[in-house]
């Protein structure tokens, strides 16, 4: 073969580095869920799955939640229901799994005995540990430490019915941890705190996770999980779990982490292609990793399938977010509005009503028209990364590109300025909003609901914008960036907060849990019962 063509091979061909070998083989060698025989398998009436489904449906949209996050949330709020019911939790395992396949959560069959056994342990070891963490504890801290374990409890539940879910994603996880962790230096920590904090910061941008998960994902691991720990062990650690609860929780919220976190989401597009990637094509990722014509052929179109897919994935989230808003904020606060305004001012303004109801999903519609598809140019700069993260070449993984200096020491006059200035944004957003209302005859009720619903719309509709950029490796700001964030920081600072502190108050969430699922799923226990009862009878005559 010719100099020019060898050198040409060569050009072409990637040197797998070890961390990704190690990852393909890793996830070659994850097996699926086995499912159950038929004499053990959970199976449930689809009549009774299709009211339990619709019922779920509603209510999950009166509470919004990332898709990944909704089965762990139903788990926690069947536990819940269940220990109030009965605080010791024996014979809870199959009831959990039963509510769980009505809701079609999973399929019928897919559950079964096994699943029973292991998640009535797990029950267990919750119950006897809370009863001997909370107690002689004041108040608050029962309160912290029994959370604590729910969070714990429930994530492992849903673990372990999800086996091969959970092992890909700790796999892609830890991938990216090695292959990053000695791009970032931090002024003053060890290697072990930086490391800690990083953890952290990937839990938060590539899994998405919440408080239960981060908390769920770091104990299990500096430790192990509950249902590895055998009698003796728990005995010995339930005395240091406040402790490590806390050094978890102070892990989590470190100031470090908010830095990390904004490196980390700048890195992972090209991981998100790279495992999009393997996802789907796992059995000839040897070959395609390996040559670099037939990567960028695979990463090119990856690329503008989700390129594509973001229109559709924005729509959905909006309909979302927007009924979530309807039923959670917009008919309450509607509701409020018209007795308010007849007791203080004794009339109503139908214009004031109608502008509360149509103004804030147009605002949403205008909002999220202005996200753009990434181009070519995007694509070029993730196929060069991905190359960079897979090969063998040391220099990419070891040269620092975030160092993050201490806190540099503040000038009190400069923060001073700032503050007065930031301050400045909120009284004239406010002041204007006022001054076109009232022009339109807007009364005080109204004006407040509408800030209301302006906020709310206006930080949901910059959460679901973020969306659009998780494949975007650079970022450019507009010329005009500066006088809209002017304007609508103080609206996205209010929005932030009803959504996260009144929605602790959500009165449809109250309803739900404590008036309505509580009889609605005791009907579906008794008519679960009766058409079991037929069909057994049945199945006698014959």
């Amino acid at each position: 073969m010719p100099d020019e063509e060898v050198k040409k091979t060569e050009d072409q061909t990637v040197i797998l580095s070890d961390y990704t070998r190690a990852l393909l083989d890793t996830l070659k060698s994850i097996k699926p869920k086995v499912k159950p025989d038929d004499n053990s398998a959970l199976s449930v009436s689809q009549t009774v799955s299709f009211f339990a489904l619709v019922y779920e449906r509603v209510r999950n949209a009166v509470e919004y939640r990332e898709d990944h996050l909704i089965l762990r949330a139903a788990i926690e709020r069947i536990l819940r229901r269940r220990f109030s019911l009965n605080s010791t939790g024996k014979g809870e395992a199959e009831n959990l799994l039963r509510e769980l396949l009505w809701a079609r959560y999973f399929d019928n069959g897919v559950l079964g005995g096994e699943d029973i056994m292991v998640i009535q342990d797990l029950i267990n070891k919750y119950v006897l540990m809370r009863n001997q963490i909370v107690y002689g504890r004041d108040n608050e801290l029962k309160i912290f430490l029994d959370k604590y374990l729910f969070d714990l409890i429930t994530c492992e539940i849903e673990e372990s019915l999800l086996p091969q879910s959970a092992q890909i994603q700790s796999n892609l996880s830890f991938f990216i941890y090695q292959v990053l962790r000695k791009k970032i230096k931090i002024e003053g920590l060890k290697e072990d705190q930086k490391d800690a904090y990083f953890l952290v910061s990937i839990e938060k941008v590539f899994g998405k996770s919440d408080q239960a998960y981060l908390r769920y994902h770091l104990f299990v691991t500096f430790y192990k999980t509950l249902n590895n720990y055998t009698d003796e062990e728990l005995k010995n650690i339930i005395p240091k779990l406040p402790s490590i609860f806390k050094k978890i929780d102070d892990m989590i919220t470190n100031p470090y982490v908010d830095n990390i976190v904004k490196f980390t989401r700048k890195q992972m597009p090209p991981f998100l292609v790279l495992f999009s990637l393997i996802k789907n094509k796992a059995s000839e990722m040897n070959t395609i990793l390996t040559n670099k014509e037939k990567l960028w052929n695979e990463v090119d179109q990856k690329c503008r399938e989700k390129y594509q897919q973001l229109g559709g994935r924005v729509r959905t989230l909006a309909v979302r977010s927007f009924i979530y808003i309807l039923l959670t904020k917009m008919i309450f606060a509607v509701i409020l509005e018209i007795p308010i305004s007849n007791y203080f001012y004794g009339e109503v303004s139908r214009d004031a009503i109608i502008i509360n109801s149509i103004f804030p999903p147009i605002l949403m519609v205008i909002i999220l028209g202005f996200f753009k598809i990434p181009g070519e140019e995007n694509t070029k700069k993730i196929y060069q990364r991905i190359v960079d993260i897979i090969d063998n070449d040391k220099s990419f993984e070891s040269k620092v590109a975030f160092f993050p200096k201490k806190s540099t020491p503040k000038r009190p006059m400069l923060i001073f300025g700032f503050t007065i200035f930031y301050s400045l944004t909120f009284l004239v957003t406010f002041s204007l909003i006022y001054e076109a209302l009232k022009t339109i005859d807007f009364n005080l009720v109204s004006m407040v609901i509408f800030v209301f619903f302006v906020s709310v719309v206006t930080f949901f509709s910059y959460r679901i914008r973020q969306i659009t950029k998780e494949l975007r490796l650079e970022e450019k700001s507009s010329i005009l960036s500066p006088i809209v964030d002017f304007f609508f920081m103080p609206l996205l600072s209010m929005g932030k907060f009803f959504s996260s502190e009144i929605a602790k108050l959500n009165f449809f969430i109250f309803i739900f849990d404590f008036i309505i699922e509580a009889p609605f799923k005791l009907i579906f226990e008794v008519v679960e019962e009766w058409i079991s009862f037929v069909r057994k009878r049945k199945e006698e005559i014959i």
